[in-house]
């Protein structure tokens, strides 16, 4: 969430690939706009005495739940050793399809194994 110099409050859902964001949603979520605050103890001070439903529309904020189910956690770092043609034309394929060219990897390992 971020404020505009308008005092707006956003909300911005974003990822980042290859060095590239791209933007999923951004969401209006002012009701009012929010004031400046001089520190972070005069802005506590705010919220300690005022609704955060009279200035953000969390409604807007919860619109759409997002699941991610293909997150998976990492399990073991492996180190691989290719041959440069050969991790060439990976990231070439990875950059057409915009991943990152180990998730490239791992989704042709997994494949593979799928299909054995």
């Amino acid at each position: 969430m971020g404020k505009t110099e308008k005092g707006r409050l956003l909300l911005l859902v974003y990822t980042v690939r290859s060095q590239k964001v791209r933007v999923i949603s951004a969401r209006n979520l002012s009701k009012y706009p929010i004031p400046e605050f001089a520190n972070e103890a005069e802005e506590a001070l705010f919220w300690q005495t005022h609704d955060s439903t009279d200035y953000v529309e969390w409604s807007k904020a919860m619109a759409k739940p997002v699941t991610f189910a293909n997150l998976q956690p990492s399990l073991k770092s492996i180190s691989l050793r290719l041959p440069e043609p050969m991790l060439a034309r990976l990231k070439s394929l990875a950059n057409e399809r915009d991943v990152p060219y180990q998730s490239l990897i791992k989704m042709i390992l997994a494949d593979h194994l799928a299909h054995s």
